[in-house]
């Protein structure tokens, strides 16, 4: 079946029916009727959101903690950080900044002050899901997809009540041969469930990213292999060539968007690398002459080794062994894209109601043979960098967002504190 000659997808539907089942999927709803000063309109504040009068952040003055700079290095004792309308106005020493009276603070003798860590790889489908993660300090968060759209919900729940979700880049549908129940997610989808050989066309995968484009997607996300986490499939298996990868590239560039890709093997992760992806995840038996290439091209790698560790002592023995077989892999690979200067960043892959701090995959970089400051770098500078919000996340500095986690430690020292945050700010909100 072609489906070239079936009218382009409609955007109503974003603001309208497909954003209004996605939320209600999510529970965002009714997480949006509980926050403070909320109102009964959830879709006109969606659409203020997007013609850009989502509420404002706080103030906030986080006072008296151990400060980190991530993109230096540099350690400020008794520091201040003056956060006004949710972005940083002020931060460094005590006796250099000047501390506007009248301002909420948050005590922070005796913590470290970091900025709010970037999960680069997760799978929200909840506001639950949402909360859990802000909560574990991961105030900004790349969508791996959903199966309806919840992603591109929630990442309106993150714009109007930034408390309850972390900033997020969402991804919508995945990009895969079957779509399964997806089919369901949107009506301009339905004409696919006529083919037979699945979304493998270059009409049919255009098809896909436009619609996904049409919803209101950030970032566009497909795979080459299946999933490891499912005994039945084999994840070294490629479904997609280079040329069909490129197709969705392309249809995605056209729309300023890029791609990440699911990626196992040798083979697949190249040609999903040659195809022009921005980032590929997993990536369990990536080569160095692919990390070379990225490293070329400035393609990013999001190994998600705390994800491929989880299969370690399934009850399924063949997911036992892959988990065994690939997290030795994925750290030598980790280590070695690093060395090379590949960009390197951190994503739990959390998905299922399960919600994995981004804490522990830092830890997992640092395991991995990253000094503690670098693997802080995978959840801070590096991942905004992917992400597009360089100059906005990753760092608490003059004119950036009001996002801050406190820690009871010195994660220089023990970075296994920062999957415990004590306290954690969302643009000058204390969650």
């Amino acid at each position: 079946m072609c489906v070239e000659n079936c009218p382009p997808p409609s955007n109503r539907l974003t603001r309208r029916g497909v954003l209004a089942g996605a939320a209600a999927l999510a529970g965002t709803t009714a997480a949006l009727a509980a926050a403070p000063g909320a109102s009964a309109a959830p879709m006109a504040r969606t659409s203020a959101a997007r013609s850009g009068n989502a509420p404002r952040g706080g103030d906030l003055v986080i006072d008296g903690g151990t400060l980190l700079d991530p993109a230096t290095g540099e350690v400020t004792e008794d520091a201040v950080v003056v956060i006004r309308d949710g972005v940083v106005r002020a931060a460094g020493r005590r006796k250099t900044v000047d501390v506007p009276a009248g301002v909420t603070v948050l005590d922070a003798q005796g913590r470290w002050v970091l900025p709010g860590l970037v999960d680069s790889h997760i799978h929200l489908t909840t506001a639950a899901e949402a909360a859990r993660t802000l909560a574990l300090g991961a105030t900004t968060a790349r969508s791996g997809s959903t199966n309806f759209y919840q992603d591109i919900a929630v990442r309106e729940l993150s714009r109007q009540a930034p408390g309850l979700a972390p900033r997020l880049r969402a991804s919508g549908i995945f990009v895969t041969p079957d779509l399964g129940d997806t089919i369901l997610a949107d009506p301009d989808l339905t004409p696919l469930a006529r083919l037979k050989g699945g979304v493998t066309s270059t009409e049919a995968l255009r098809r896909v990213v436009e619609v996904n484009l049409a919803r209101g997607a950030d970032t566009i996300k497909t795979r080459v292999n299946p999933r490891a986490g499912l005994a039945e499939q084999d994840p070294l298996e490629q479904v997609y060539s280079r040329e069909q990868l490129s197709t969705i590239v392309a249809t995605a560039r056209r729309a300023g968007k890029d791609v990440l890709c699911h990626s196992y093997s040798e083979k697949g992760c190249h040609d999903a690398v040659m195809a022009g992806v921005k980032s590929v995840e997993h990536g369990a038996f990536i080569s160095e002459q692919t990390l070379h290439e990225m490293r070329r091209r400035g393609t990013y790698f999001t190994p998600t080794m705390i994800a491929i560790g989880g299969m370690i002592g399934d009850p399924d023995p063949v997911l036992d062994e892959r988990g065994r077989t690939y997290l030795p892999k994925l750290k030598a690979a980790a280590k070695l894209a690093h060395e090379l200067g590949v960009g390197l960043v951190s994503g739990t892959d959390s998905s299922g109601g399960s919600v994995e701090p981004i804490g522990a995959e830092i830890e997992m970089m640092h395991s991995a043979g990253l000094s503690a400051l670098d693997a802080i770098r995978t959840a801070t500078t590096n991942a905004a960098r992917l992400l597009g919000f360089e100059g906005r996340v990753g760092r608490l500095a003059r004119g950036y967002a009001g996002d801050a986690i406190l820690l009871s430690g010195n994660p220089l020292a023990d970075v296994s504190v920062l999957k415990k945050p004590v306290r954690v700010v969302r643009t000058g909100v204390a969650v």
